[in-house]
């Protein structure tokens, strides 16, 4: 009986070592921002890449249409397009959202109509934003530092074989520079019925970077989200069409070219059971591909398994990854969100 109390000592300062030792994850620390939405799990694959107890956090609210979400790890900031309002927003922790450019994707004085602002947003391989302009119709690079932006261009690229662009919409970069992106109508007042549309079709091209533009695919009618495998051997297409509502995988030749297209996921099935398309999509450095779809942002295996959802009960546009990729940001609407990964 004398020993107890030197038990219970030795038991105490135990059970208060191991809390202290202890550190939450991500997933598990209490959200500090209200939460919405739930994850779907199909598979218990998923468990590996988002823990049981993660929940989505909301970020920011109360913009118009919110994409092309893009982590800047040397700022620690994230930031986003609101397409109709022409304007590129910006969010730290602890600090809140607040603009970051205007205007982000139309230049011109002349009042128009539509879906104006940039959409998908991006780095150079030498660290300088690359914006998808809706309303100037091309790929083009912002003069000035990312801690400070100002509204002053180089365009990348703005015409195929002497014919605007329609409005480009995502695009990623490869391990050699060379630029890659999407080009649908969404930009343009009427869209597939604007007289000012000059290309037939709807492309996904390719930018050298001495500047050279080449066609890689016309045959999505409506491609919109682009990303890259780890390796750079496969790039990933949404196509946003609700009547083909599926994401395409390309294999790259030698010279860059697209070869041996097929699907690696067709949801058309589910289009119209739940908010959203296929849209943006970025596959992290295990292979992961998260891609918006119906539902909210739906996580694959490279192999293309559905391992479930995370449903944001919002049309999701786009997602990002920050450098460690402890988070998933996400655009859906009017929100920005965000969810602890594994």
């Amino acid at each position: 009986m004398r020993y107890l109390p030197i038990l219970l000592l030795l038991s105490l300062f135990s059970c208060k070592n191991a809390s202290e030792e202890k550190q939450e994850s991500p997933a598990e620390k209490t959200p500090a921002y209200p939460t919405t939405g739930q994850v779907i799990r199909l598979s218990p694959k998923l468990d590996e890449i988002i823990d049981t107890s993660a929940r989505i956090e909301v970020i920011a609210e109360g913009y118009e249409w919110a994409e092309g979400p893009l982590w800047l790890e040397s700022r620690q900031m994230l930031i986003w397009s609101d397409v109709p309002k022409n304007t590129v927003y910006s969010w730290k922790e602890g600090e809140g959202a607040s603009v970051y450019l205007q205007p982000s994707g139309y230049t011109s004085d002349v009042e128009r109509a539509g879906e104006t602002g940039s959409n998908g947003l991006l780095l150079s391989p030498d660290g300088k934003l690359v914006l998808c302009q809706h309303g100037d119709r091309r790929m083009a690079l912002m003069d000035a530092p990312l801690d400070v932006p100002k509204p002053v261009f180089t365009t990348i690229a703005a015409q195929y074989e002497g014919k605007r662009f329609n409005s480009p919409n995502d695009a990623a970069y490869d391990a050699d520079g060379y630029l890659y992106f999407t080009d649908p109508p969404y930009g343009l007042e009427k869209q597939m019925d604007d007289p000012a549309k000059e290309i037939p079709f709807q492309g996904v091209y390719r930018v050298s970077p001495e500047g050279e533009v080449a066609l890689l695919t016309d045959e999505l009618s409506r491609p919109n989200g682009i990303a890259f495998s780890p390796d750079y051997s496969r790039c990933y297409v949404a196509n946003s069409d609700p009547d083909r509502a599926l994401w395409m995988v390309y294999e790259l030749d030698e010279h860059k070219n697209f070869i041996n297209g097929r699907i690696f996921f067709d949801a058309t099935s589910m289009a119209g059971s739940a908010p959203g398309l296929p849209d943006g999509m970025k596959a992290s450095r295990k292979g992961i591909v998260f891609a918006t779809g119906p539902g909210g942002v739906w996580a694959f295996t490279p192999e293309g398994e559905h391992l479930g959802t995370i449903s944001t009960g919002q049309a999701t546009a786009n997602c990002a990854l920050n450098a460690d990729e402890s988070y998933l940001y996400m655009t859906a609407d009017m929100y920005v969100l965000r969810i602890a990964l594994k």
